[in-house]
């Protein structure tokens, strides 16, 4: 009886030692599992809909862009910019830069022709080779190299940051603030934005507190095309606040093709220009000034022209490039000065 019982104690006592380490094993796998859920499952599932999301453990950010995604480490090293408005705003905000297009850089980024930087190829036929070869971190794109993007992201990951024109502001400040967190110029971001937009709430509640209503053509080769709300040009009307004087403008590319009986029949208080061919010209022609275009007869019976109201906008800000830190405050106070 008393051997049963001592059997009986020995069976309970491995059977409770076996209890306990089960427990044990399972509190141990539990923590595993959560340690790996919370470092690798975790981070990817709580980036959101967020345009740049941190990895902690590798410092890296994803990218979330019109033409798909990018994994780029912070402060990337080697930088290619095929963008003047992303190459004014890392310029602002202090950023070097390895390799641009050389061939059509505006006035203000003439700097970028030096032989220290890569030349890149033109805005629309990137250099490959010359990309394989420099190897660089990342890529920064817009409209006029989107056709080599899936090529260009073989080489480096790739970023698109066009500007939306239909939202400007917005999308502009979207790709200022994304630059500063890939760099790590997030303060310096933010200052030059509120900067910005205390300037532009001051120029629109000028501007559309006004009955004065505007027009903005474009001049190139002889030609002449109007741009409206919502327009490559439209900043001046969505953003700026200057009222437009025709709100059907068709908001295309390359603008609605019309004539100067078309000016004069519209007749702006504002005539804003910009001439393509000071800055775009074919090899070996002298281009001529817009102004002998524009001020025509038809022209000068507008209000525009009366009040001396005419402005020619720099087509190195406006046409070239745009979108950026240099370019959006010089716009902005071309247009101030020209309302005057």
């Amino acid at each position: 009886m008393y051997k049963g019982k001592k059997i009986a104690l020995l069976l309970t006592t491995v059977l409770m030692i076996a209890v306990l380490a089960a427990c044990g094993s399972g509190k141990n796998g539990g923590n595993a599992g959560e340690g790996s859920s919370g470092a690798n499952g975790g981070t990817a599932n709580t980036a959101g809909p967020a345009e740049a999301a941190t990895t902690s453990e590798a410092g890296e950010l994803t990218i979330k862009h019109k033409l798909g995604e990018a994994k780029v480490k912070k402060n990337p090293g080697k930088v290619v910019v095929f963008d003047y408005g992303v190459l004014e705003t890392l310029d602002k905000l202090g950023v070097e830069v390895a390799a641009v297009p050389q061939a059509s850089l505006p006035a203000h980024l003439k700097k970028y022709e030096d032989s220290k930087y890569t030349n890149a190829g033109t805005l629309f036929e990137p250099d490959f080779e010359k990309l394989n070869a420099l190897e660089p971190d990342v890529i920064f794109i817009s409209g006029r190299s989107s056709e080599a993007y899936e090529e260009l992201n073989k080489i480096a990951p790739t970023i698109f940051m066009g500007v939306d024109t239909a939202n400007y502001m917005g999308s502009f400040t979207e790709n200022v603030k994304t630059l500063g967190e890939i760099f790590g110029k997030e303060t310096e971001a933010e200052q030059e934005l509120k900067a910005l937009d205390d300037s532009i709430k001051a120029l629109h509640d000028s501007a559309s507190g006004s009955d004065k209503k505007g027009l903005i053509i474009l001049t190139t080769g002889g030609k002449v095309s109007a741009y409206g709300p919502g327009s490559r040009f439209g900043i001046i009307h969505d953003v700026f606040g200057v009222p437009a004087v025709d709100e059907h403008i068709k908001a295309d590319t390359h603008g609605d093709s019309i004539s100067f009986e078309y000016v004069a029949e519209k007749n702006p208080d504002y005539l804003f220009v910009v001439d393509r061919d000071a800055v775009v010209t074919e090899e070996g022609k002298q281009a001529e000034p817009a102004a002998k275009l524009v001020e025509n007869d038809l022209v000068k019976k507008t209000n525009a022209y009366k009040d001396g109201h005419i402005v020619y906008l720099d087509a190195n800000y406006w046409y070239l490039s745009g979108g950026g830190l240099l370019s959006v405050p010089e716009m902005l106070k071309e247009v101030q000065e020209g309302i005057k």
